[in-house]
């Protein structure tokens, strides 16, 4: 089964067809799914997601585009979403200087202030880097040392590619690893170690050969994990095992399977007591008041 590392289903390309779209993902192989953030319109969109679907997952960050929204208010926000159980990630976050939409000192103040989230949290971070190979690279190492993550849709040179995996980081690879003229990429995808690299899709854009210039989906990373056995002379099975199993990792999907086998709870202290009551669905009015979020409840 196959883990699309990063989406954005929360975008309006998806808005006539999303649930539809969505309930078929499982039958078609796609195990799981992380939708990232990019601005702080999508935030509330990805929280609705992953409480709707049991297989999606949520990253909340701003993208180097969008920082201009950013203030110390919308990081308390920030801060309060990515507490919840199903956020995985801070991102998608970092620097974009192709566009040059916002002024570049101030991508890289919020780049840092966002990394300091990510460690004060203890959350993996998703990076997004375009035409800022030296000045991503610069800020990573002086700020980035404890932290674990992914560097999103990976663009540059194998040898930048080694620095990163060296750092602890993934490589997300998508749709523009299967483009003719992506020789660089499949360079890096040759001599980058199996067990340093994750599928994802960036959908709805990069969709690859031979739907490219379509939207994209998680149903469209067939295409890129057959590429990526095609360049490494091994099995399209052992691609989707593997990058699934680097994906948990990234996500840290093995700690969070060992936190939900508890033992059935009993009467006797207070967690027990809440988690008996949330068993059975039952709600007092002082655990919904003083825990509106996560105790809610009709009637």
């Amino acid at each position: 089964m196959i883990f699309d590392t990063h989406a954005h289903y929360d975008d309006r390309q998806f808005e006539e067809d999303r649930e539809e779209f969505l309930g078929s993902m499982r039958e078609n192989g796609v195990e799981l799914i992380v939708d990232a953030g990019s601005d702080i319109a999508s935030w509330d969109k990805i929280e609705q997601l992953t409480d709707r679907y049991p297989f999606i997952y949520g990253a909340i960050g701003v993208h180097p585009d969008e920082v201009g929204e950013l203030d110390e208010e919308k990081m308390k926000r920030m801060e309060q979403l990515l507490a919840r159980e199903k956020m995985v990630a801070v991102g998608e976050i970092g620097l974009d200087y192709y566009w040059d939409k916002e002024n570049r000192d101030l991508q890289k103040m919020w780049f840092i202030r966002q990394l300091e989230l990510a460690r004060q949290l203890d959350l993996p971070v998703i990076i997004h880097s375009r035409e800022a190979a030296a000045d991503t690279m610069e800020i990573m190492k002086q700020y980035a040392g404890e932290l674990s993550g992914v560097i999103h849709c990976f663009s540059y040179s194998p040898e930048q590619a080694k620095e990163y995996v060296k750092m602890g980081f993934y490589l997300g690879i998508g749709g523009v690893v299967t483009f003719k003229n992506a020789k660089k990429l499949k360079e890096v995808v040759q001599e980058i170690p199996l067990e340093s690299l994750v599928l994802e899709t960036d959908s709805p854009y990069l969709a690859p050969v031979p739907n490219r210039g379509k939207r994209n989906s998680s149903l469209n990373l067939v295409y890129v994990a057959e590429e990526i056995a095609g360049l490494k002379g091994i099995s399209y099975e052992e691609v989707v095992r593997q990058t699934t199993e680097n994906a948990k990792k990234l996500y840290r999907f093995k700690s969070r399977e060992r936190g939900v086998q508890m033992k059935e709870p009993t009467l006797g202290n207070p967690q027990n007591t809440i988690a008996v009551l949330q068993k059975y669905n039952l709600c007092f009015r002082k655990i919904r008041t003083e825990f509106p979020d996560r105790y809610a409840c009709t009637g």
